[in-house]
């Protein structure tokens, strides 16, 4: 795929490195990847409020003084780890497009993908939408990083539909995106199953022969 389908170019985020096990207190450039690291894992599965400070930094093995002369505070990691998964999903999801043959092929592509993602035992939702729960206020910082990944994601799927010849593409984007929130949802708290099952029939339906 071109990227006048994508209509953006892709910058892949910097690779994270794994700890599979604690290393030692650091100060170095290392030390502010491995927080961030640290900060995804705990976020997404335990929850941003409930992850404290002092938890991260053990988690992390590196001083507090280590975190806040990378980060400052909690809210500017918290923002850093929703840019951050917002890279990461971008640049995964355009290379999906650019590894397939039509804009169809990255449609079905994109669907199995959140298929596999939401059968997974360790999914625990859509980080994006996990955040904005977490956020009441409509006009906080976290909220309007979750916008922006939104409308670039609606966005890219309007091209594919557009590419594939679909007749109202904004349309069949806005509907992929509802069912593909309550795919994630439907996944994580029932039947995941289900919910891929029912992402599949999605595409035979606005899809067909395009």
């Amino acid at each position: 795929m071109s990227e006048e389908v994508l209509g953006t170019t892709a910058q892949r985020a910097p690779a994270i490195p794994a700890s599979p096990e604690r290393p030692k207190l650091a100060s170095g450039p290392g030390a502010k990847a491995r927080i961030l690291s640290t900060a995804t894992r705990l976020f997404y599965y335990e929850g941003i409020r409930a992850v404290g400070i002092d938890r991260l930094i053990s988690e992390a093995s590196v001083t507090k003084a280590t975190f806040y002369k990378h980060y400052g505070s909690k809210d500017t990691l918290i923002l850093a780890y929703v840019a951050h998964v917002h890279d990461e999903t971008q640049a995964i999801l355009e290379e999906l497009v650019n590894d397939s043959t039509s804009a169809s092929d990255a449609l079905r592509r994109l669907i199995a993908r959140i298929q596999h993602e939401t059968q997974a035992p360790d999914f625990r939702g859509c980080a994006f939408n996990n955040a904005a729960v977490e956020f009441a206020d409509s006009r906080h910082p976290v909220r309007e990083v979750v916008r922006d990944h939104r409308d670039w994601f609606s966005e890219l799927l309007a091209s594919l539909f557009r590419a594939a010849e679909h007749p109202m593409p904004g349309d069949a984007a806005d509907e992929f995106m509802l069912l593909r929130d309550g795919a994630m949802t439907g996944a994580y708290v029932g039947d995941s199953i289900a919910a891929g099952s029912a992402l599949s029939r999605f595409a035979d339906r606005i899809l067909g022969d395009r």
